[in-house]
């Protein structure tokens, strides 16, 4: 059914159940009108079922603020795209070229949606926007028109993009809209520029160039120290190639040496400039923002960076008129932008009068008793004037000042006004300086001032006339627009908050003077009439919704529908027919109101009183009575008030207190729950009272409780912290209930003299009961059961651990002799048991919380001089299984050893203790036997390693020996499609499990054996070392004549990881430490490695297959550079190939990836080269015994350094790493019952940016 919120009821048609009457021009109980054309969507329902409307969303937009420029509504993250747009439309030149292109080329909005229409609509959605902040009088304008232009959908307006893609897409967009129309060149018109790079050959001269458009620079932000900079590194400088980096130039068919160097042979009108603040760093493997000082100039001469420097200056001369700048990082942020209005569209004189004023107060504060200074304004106009139009030399217009005045302008004006030459520039509407600021004329289009005002007025204008000659600069931050001043942008030069992308113009481009404070100039006469009609509705609907705002609601209470009970009313009918709803001018008078209730109500009989009234929790409650003759608004009343209409003195018979000390107050009674009350541990049993707030305390005890009771309140709103809760002293019983700062809904514990037994007051405060008040869980571990056995213990932070045990045991109906020999063990998250508690201990000593998980194990908890320590067995930490032993903290080391073997079933000699570290690395060992566990603070819950092998004495180290053999066994190679199939048919052997290692894939051709140890002393040599190996008996076998035919390698992990060089260095200085162990390989000739050699082993390609040759060791001298380039030539030399015919990469066999090494870098002039070329750098990171393959490009065109087992392994490696994932999500949520989930921070994919564009020819 529909409702006619047109329709007008008469003043008899009343209802008694509420229903909504008009009466005449003064009250409205209708809709307003047809003003939103019964659009249900502003509809909403209050508080007592009625609809209302809602005036937020049919609110028309906001006029314009005193700035008089609109800013652009953000969609969501749509600030990037407002601040290219806010500049594009402070391009009066682009803005005036895109209008002038009419509906006759581009088509109309009216027509995009029929068959076979060519309507450009982006331009078309461009015009309509720029015309809207122009000319529409509205704060913010929106740009959904726009984006749906662009084919975007909600998620890409609600996604941050970067301004400078936005840029370039959006000027290829346009460029395709365009085609075929008179506006086809626009872009490249007004940002078309070209960048010539030449090469010169030093011998014969040749010139090689090579020409690139641009519609913006790209100039780099690291490492230099502004934009002049950055142009003069890329334009000025140049780059040499030299000695091993030659150039071959065409015409002398050689390398030669030659210049390279680039410039600007065309300029356009508007450069864009992007700067590079956004960088990758390799070493972290993250991007990050530059955000160190990077200056720009606000007006720039780029003739020093342009191929021709014949024309005059002022060609070159460029200023500066928009700054996008971005506040955040590199993941995300915002964007605003400083723009110049060079039409002067918006009001800048609000900052510029404050400013003016508050530097005018500071310059008057030393000269109160004194004449105002003259001013030299029209003393230069009058000597200007005599010159006509012939420029002068401001030298000569000073010297002139002086004979003319009698005083020199740096005596008397300097001060106040500074140089002459600035005073001439700040009043550029009056004075034309030359390019180089040389000379001086009048300005033909400046106007003659009023000489006949006062020195006063004409001093005021003059200034205002000065600052407002300064540029006009604004703030355009979406839909906030604020003037600033030209120096407020040197504070972007750094920070996170920094300018981005710059926007210059040639100096000499004017504008008429026509467009000048004129929005309307060269708007579309179409575009003019549609803003023209939009500022009409506008108008009305702000009107309109001015006439809603006065209107407010009113609920009328009638004394007749109510009752008072427990101190509050309460409606005898449903809400609905217990209130009438009234809608009024709030500007009408009381006398109104009055009159408009006694025409609703016309049985009433006797006084009529209307009296505020407010709902509360305990009920409605009256306040004050409204009197007087004053507007609605003026007594107080407010849209939504509720007003009881009454006879001031009683209800059904019964006397109201009204007022704000009678009003009513909601108070939740709480009193402990006795054995049979609430459910299982619930403390605490709710019930509401209502009270007087001017009840004291004594009264309220007496009702609820006997006269011996106390209160307490609970003063943090937490009711189930017990300490939370404190006792009301006797002298604040006399207090009311508002005095005691008593609310609605707050709580009190009321106990009567056999409550106060039952819990523990110390200082005031309840400090806990002696009932149960929370709950333990209790898993069983003492026997094997078909279903799981866990029961909840209700306990308090007092109870003692002993008698939780012995509960959790009659709880699960267990066998009486377990009394004596179990014990409690909490549980971690991962479920693990952890350190018994002891039995004495209280569940607050234990450190347990409330609801925690505890297992019920076999054993006696240790008492307090006992310790509980797990131990391994071996060196595999990791697959050891986890023992555990109580021991007495007095035990000795060697005592703790010999009663750990004998558990583990061990004997002999050769085992020693040493203490794991959190992180279960091997940890210290426990050298002193004798000392006691106590004095070498081994706690409870530690994990001890019975490592294999005595100590060795003091000062020496014992060194596990490994022999190192490559390809030693491979007596015949296979075929590599042998091994494929070999290692295919093996692969669940090679690990794919979660707990599989691909390590052992790896290294599956290296031979290494254990050979045995030796014990050597810290202060020995390395020689010394390599003679102690020497007489093992594995090596008996081979002849090794000299120590320096043995190459040493420390290991970790089972693989090689430092290569020990020098023999004449002892093993403390190689920093040897007691868990060392070393592999030994044999040379077939001697071998001493300076500190600058570096061992590689490289390897040459098969051609025509994917796989390589056995690696050799290559010895390569690093002393004078480790360069790529290098190495190369290295490389090339030992295998008498051509460098140009090789190609080398290094491989990661933790990755099975190769990562090419590539000759090219960055060229850069010798002062700047760094050391991030060395390959010892990232991403290289070359060590001793890494391996690098090598192609023959002169057999193998190939450059894929890949083999089928590098693609086996990666395979592998993925299994194992979505097994690991799988396993983590099941801990996850196993883990759930224990704790909340960590939520880790993603950053969102970065999706590419683009615009849909129709097809034009």
């Amino acid at each position: 059914m529909t409702k006619d919120y047109n329709s007008q009821c008469s003043p008899e048609s009343t209802a008694p159940g509420g229903s909504k009457a008009t009466f005449g021009s003064c009250c409205k109980f209708t809709m307003f009108g047809d003003l939103f054309d019964e659009d249900f969507s502003f509809l909403s329902i209050n508080q007592y079922g009625k609809p209302k409307l809602k005036l937020k969303d049919a609110e028309p937009p906001l006029p314009r603020e005193n700035t008089n420029i609109s800013g652009i509504r953000n969609q969501g993250g749509t600030c990037y795209l407002n601040s290219l747009l806010q500049t594009l439309l402070f391009t009066p030149e682009f803005r005036e070229a895109l209008f002038s292109i009419g509906p006759e080329e581009l088509g109309s909005l009216e027509d995009s949606n029929k068959p076979d229409s060519k309507v450009r609509i982006i331009p078309l959605q461009l015009q309509r926007l720029f015309a809207q902040l122009l000319l529409l009088d509205q704060q913010a304008a929106s740009t959904t028109d726009l984006t749906d232009s662009f084919g975007w959908n909600s998620d890409e307006e609600m996604r941050q993009h970067d301004v400078q893609e936005l840029n370039r897409i959006l000027f290829s967009a346009l460029e395709t809209s365009l085609v075929g129309t008179s506006g086809h060149n626009l872009i490249n018109q007004l940002y078309h520029g070209i960048v010539v790079n030449q090469v010169i050959c030093k011998e014969c001269k040749n010139v090689s160039e090579r020409q690139e458009d641009f519609l913006d620079l790209t100039v780099a932000v690291k490492g230099v120290s502004g934009l002049e900079e950055a142009l003069c590194n890329m334009y000025v400088e140049e780059e040499h190639f030299e000695k091993d980096n030659l150039y071959r130039c065409g015409a002398c068919s050689k390398l030669v040496e030659a210049t390279k160097s680039a410039k600007l042979r065309k300029l356009p009108p508007f450069l864009t400039v992007s700067l590079l603040r956004f960088n990758f760093d390799f070493e972290k493997c993250e991007r990050y923002k530059e955000t160190r000082c990077y200056t720009f100039p606000v007006r720039i001469n780029l003739k020093p960076f342009c191929e021709q420097t014949e024309l005059d200056d002022f060609e070159y001369i460029y200023e500066l008129f928009s700054v996008i700048i971005h506040k955040g990082g590199c993941y995300g942020g915002h964007y605003h932008v400083y723009i110049r209005d060079i039409d002067e569209l918006g009001n800048w004189q609000v900052l510029v009068e404050e400013s003016y004023l508050n530097d005018e107060n500071e310059d008057l504060k030393d000269t109160e008793n004194t004449q105002e200074k003259e001013n030299p304004l029209p003393i230069l106009k009058n000597i200007l004037s005599e010159e006509g139009s012939t420029e002068i030399a401001v030298d000569q217009l000073a010297q002139k000042f002086l004979e003319k005045n009698g005083v020199s302008w740096n005596k008397k004006y300097r001060k106040q006004y500074g140089p002459i030459r600035k005073y001439l520039q700040t009043h550029s509407q009056v004075f034309l300086l030359t390019s180089d600021e040389r000379k001086v004329k009048m300005n033909d289009q400046s106007h003659p001032q009023n000489d006949s005002v006062n020195m006063t007025s004409e001093k005021t204008s003059t200034a205002i006339m000065g600052h407002s000659s300064e540029s006009h600069w604004f703030d355009l931050n979406d839909s906030k627009v604020q003037p600033i001043k030209e120096k407020e942008i040197e504070k972007q030069f750094q920070g996170n908050e920094s300018a981005y992308m710059l926007f210059y113009r040639k100096s000499q481009m004017t504008r008429p003077s026509e467009a000048r404070g004129n929005p309307r100039y060269r708007v579309p006469s179409h575009l003019l009439n549609e803003m023209d009609a939009a500022n009409l509705r506008l108008q009305k609907r702000r009107a309109e919704c001015n006439l809603v705002d006065n209107n407010i609601d009113l609920h009328l209470h009638i004394h007749s529908r109510y009752k008072l009970y427990n101190g509050a009313l309460h409606p005898l009918l449903p809400q609905k027919e217990s209130v009438l709803d009234l809608t009024i001018d709030k500007r009408q008078t009381l006398g109104d109101l009055q009159q408009l209730v006694f025409q609703l109500l016309e049985f009433w009989e006797g006084d009529l009183v209307l009296s505020l009234a407010k709902r509360l929790p305990a009920g409605l409650h009256i306040y004050q009575t409204l009197e007087g003759d004053s507007a609605l608004s003026d007594i107080g009343l407010f849209d939504g008030a509720d007003i009881f209409v009454w006879n001031g003195k009683e209800v059904d018979g019964v006397e109201v207190q009204t007022g704000i000390d009678h009003e009513p107050v909601l108070i939740n009674v709480l009193h402990l729950a006795g054995h049979n009350e609430g459910r299982r541990g619930q403390q605490f049993i709710e019930s509401q009272h209502v009270f007087s707030f001017s009840s004291n305390l004594r009264t309220v005890c007496e009702t609820l409780t006997s006269p011996k009771g106390i209160i307490l309140k609970n003063h943090s709103g937490s009711e189930k912290e017990t300490e939370k809760w404190k006792v009301i002293p006797e002298e604040d019983m006399k207090k009311t209930l508002r005095n005691i700062g008593l609310t609605d809904g707050s709580s009190i514990l009321v106990l009567d003299s056999h409550d106060q037994s039952m819990v523990n007051v110390a200082g005031g405060n309840l400090t806990s009961f002696t009932h149960d008040i929370s709950w333990l869980q209790v898993k069983n571990f003492c026997r094997l059961e078909p279903e799981e056995v866990q029961v909840k213990i209700t306990a308090t932070i007092e109870t003692m651990m002993a008698d939780i045990r012995l509960k959790a045991i009659e709880e699960m109906q267990l066998e009486k002799e377990l009394v004596n020999n179990t014990c409690l063990r909490p549980i971690n998250r991962n479920g693990k048991l952890l350190c018994p508690v002891p039995e004495d201990y209280t569940v607050k000593e234990a450190e347990l919380k409330m609801g925690s998980l505890l297992g019920l194990c076999f054993g006696k908890a240790p008492t307090a001089t006992q310790l509980f320590l797990y131990f391994l067995v071996g060196h595999d930490l990791h697959s050891s299984p986890e023992m555990e032993i109580v021991v007495e903290e007095n035990t000795s080391v060697k005592e703790c050893l010999n009663l750990m073997l004998k558990k583990a079933g061990l004997a002999g000699n050769s085992w020693h203790l040493r203490k794991i570290e959190w992180c279960y690395d091997d940890g210290k060992a426990l050298n002193e036997e004798d000392a006691t566990l106590k004095e070498l603070n081994i706690c409870s819950g530690d994990t001890l390693n019975v490592a294999e092998g005595k100590l060795p004495p003091k000062g020496f180290l014992k060194i596990p020996v490994w022999w190192y053999n490559l390809f030693s066994q491979l007596v015949g190679r296979r075929n590599m499609q042998d091994q494929v199939n070999c290692i295919s048919n093996n692969m669940g052997a090679l690990g794919l499990s979660a707990s599989g290692d691909s390590s052992t894939f790896i290294q599956s051709e290296v031979d290494r054996y254990y050979v045995g140890s030796i014990e050597i002393s810290e202060e020995a040599f390395l020689e010394d070392l390599k003679i102690q190996v020497m007489t093992l008996p594995s090596f008996q076998e081979f002849s090794v004549p000299l120590p320096e035919f043995l190459r040493v390698w420390t290991m970790e992990n089972k693989h090689l990881c430092k290569l020990l060089r020098n023999n004449k260095q002892q093993l403390h200085e190689l920093k040897l430490g007691s868990r060392t162990e070393i592999c030994i390989e044999l040379l077939h000739k001697e071998e001493n490695l300076g500190p600058k050699d570096l061992l590689l082993r490289v390897q040459m390609g098969i051609p025509g297959e994917r796989d390589y040759y056995h690696p050799v060791d290559l010895i390569w001298d690093i002393s004078k550079e480790c360069t790529a380039s290098a190495l190369r030539q290295r490389i090339a030399a030992y295998y008498s190939l051509p460098v140009e015919k090789i190609e080398i990469a290094k491989y990661f066999p933790d990755k099975f990836e190769w990562m090419p090494i590539s000759s090219w870098t960055q060229q850069v002039s010798k002062r700047k080269k760094k050391k991030s070329d060395s390959l010892q750098m990232g991403p290289y990171s070359l060590k001793d015994g890494d391996i690098v393959g090598v192609k023959n490009l002169l057999l193998d065109g190939s450059k894929d350094f890949s083999t089928v087992k590098d693609d086996i392994g990666k395979q592998m490696q993925k299994k194992l790493a979505e097994d690991k994932t799988r396993t983590k999500q099941t801990d996850c949520v196993q883990n759930d019952s224990f704790s909340g989930r960590k939520v880790t921070k993603h950053h969102r994919p970065e999706v590419a940016l683009s615009i849909s564009v129709g097809v034009f020819s």
